[in-house]
């Protein structure tokens, strides 16, 4: 999530909405757009769902604005949201090739764009290039309980307490998932990224 707004009254802000200045909701979902779409896209992997899911999650945000109690940070409310709007879509898919949402991997497209901030990238432009589309492949590939934990911690810089806040989960069961989501990354990428550049150090936790 963007840190550019985080000084912003958020508790104010939403007290005036819920006064009645329904137009202010867009100016406090504004900088979490981005985000929320990008989460969206990369659980749904289309580009016309993710956008359908965004919409529909900021619409369940507007809907139950009442029932934000402000015992978390709004932006981990509202990629809760995100996140259960896009399992119920994945569980309306009858293309998915498995009955378990814990092992869907969809094997879409890749899309680098989804990794444009991720700071382990090595500068170069071919490799930069080559590396997301591997690592695309690849975090498609985790088991679905993996790849929130990854996207939420690693991708969308979400502290440790606020992926597991997001998700549901313990803060234990949220560091156990993102070490076994790590470990099945590592596993898969280690060889193809070491026959690119033997001596680069790629991840924090090679």
């Amino acid at each position: 999530m963007t840190a550019v707004f985080e000084n912003r009254d958020e508790a104010q802000m939403i007290a005036s909405i819920l006064a009645g200045n329904t137009h202010e909701f867009h100016d406090l979902i504004q900088p979490y757009e981005r985000s929320v779409y990008s989460m969206a896209l990369s659980m749904l992997q289309n580009e016309a769902d993710a956008e359908d899911a965004a919409q529909e999650a900021f619409l369940k945000a507007f809907r139950n604005l009442r029932k934000f109690r402000g015992e978390a940070k709004f932006s981990t409310w509202l990629i809760s949201i995100t996140l259960n709007e896009a399992r119920s879509r994945l569980r309306q898919k009858k293309t998915a090739k498995t009955d378990s949402l814990d092992e869907l991997n969809e094997g879409g497209q890749a899309l680098p764009a989804l990794l444009r901030d991720w700071r382990e990238i090595p500068s170069e432009v071919v490799e930069r290039r080559e590396v997301r589309v591997m690592l695309q492949h690849a975090i498609t590939g985790l088991p679905l309980i993996y790849r929130e934990i990854f996207l939420l911690r690693d991708l969308e810089e979400l502290s440790v307490n606020q992926s597991a806040e997001a998700l549901g989960i313990s803060v234990a069961t949220a560091k156990v998932r993102l070490h076994r989501a790590r470990m099945m990354l590592q596993k898969k990428l280690a060889p193809q990224l070491k026959q690119m550049v033997p001596k680069r150090r790629w991840f924090p936790w090679f």
